[in-house]
């Protein structure tokens, strides 16, 4: 009777999880960016009663690899519910961007070895971004254009991979960010110079972290002290990979972020 009891409480809360997710996937609107021959996909939530006459913060939300691909929703799996609830739409009114990466194709310009655990990183400072981030730069460029875009309240944030490309933003757009969050990524601790007193940031990660050493999050943490800023640190203990879902139900992840500004 237990197994049978405890089989419908999963199956309900699978269908109920479900279908929250999928009306808040009704929320962002399908949208590609197009530059030659080049296309990013993306989805993008407006505020409430959005108004053209007004200004809006926008925050761009890169995600892991796992999500990669050009479906043009996957990438919602994490991150966009919270942003989607009704009351944090109601207090922090924002446009957020949810872009999507292909899957052969990287957010950061990393060198990447899967065949240990954790997984081996490295991040070579200058050359091209590639093309996926070159695209989110250029995305995130055509939106500072609009009337309705508070240019001193732009953010990001990522996970996993999107973590990594979050750093790389910081470093090859240092005065586009207010603040950005990065949540078990990983980047090359001297390109931190670049941001480091010019964007405010918030790092996660879990101490248990077997797929993205959670000393490469140190690191980071540690070259932007070194080079002069003043960064918040969330090291989950009991959290392994996933500590994605330790941030999104931080209290003051949303309140911290939107109050920053250039």
């Amino acid at each position: 009777m237990k197994i049978k009891l405890l089989f419908t409480f999963v199956l309900v809360y699978s269908l109920s999880y479900n279908t929250l997710f999928a009306q808040d996937q009704k929320l962002y609107e399908h949208k590609q960016f197009v530059n030659g021959k080049d296309t990013l996909n993306y989805r993008i939530m407006l505020p409430k009663k959005f108004d053209n006459t007004k200004k809006y913060p926008v925050l761009l939300f890169l995600h892991g690899a796992g999500e990669r691909g050009n479906d043009n929703t996957i990438q919602l799996v994490h991150g966009s519910s919270l942003f989607a609830k009704r009351k944090n739409r109601k207090k922090f009114p924002a446009i957020v961007i949810f872009p999507q990466c292909p899957k052969d194709d990287f957010w950061a310009n990393a060198s990447v070895d899967r065949s240990t655990k954790p997984i081996s990183l490295n991040f070579p400072l200058g050359g091209e971004p590639t093309k996926s981030l070159k695209l989110v730069m250029e995305l995130m460029e055509s939106y500072l254009n609009h009337a309705y875009v508070k240019k001193d309240q732009i953010y990001v944030g990522g996970l996993s991979m999107g973590g990594m490309g979050t750093f790389e933003l910081l470093y090859r757009k240092p005065k586009m960010f207010a603040a950005a969050f990065s949540i078990c990524g990983a980047g090359n601790p001297v390109a931190t110079e670049a941001y480091a007193k010019k964007t405010e940031l918030w790092v996660f990660h879990g101490a248990k972290d077997d797929i993205v050493n959670p000393q490469l999050s140190i690191d980071m943490v540690s070259g932007v002290l070194q080079a002069g800023g003043t960064p918040n640190f969330s090291l989950y203990a009991n959290d392994n990979h996933n500590s994605w879902d330790s941030t999104f139900a931080e209290p003051e992840l949303l309140p911290w972020l939107f109050s920053k500004s250039k």
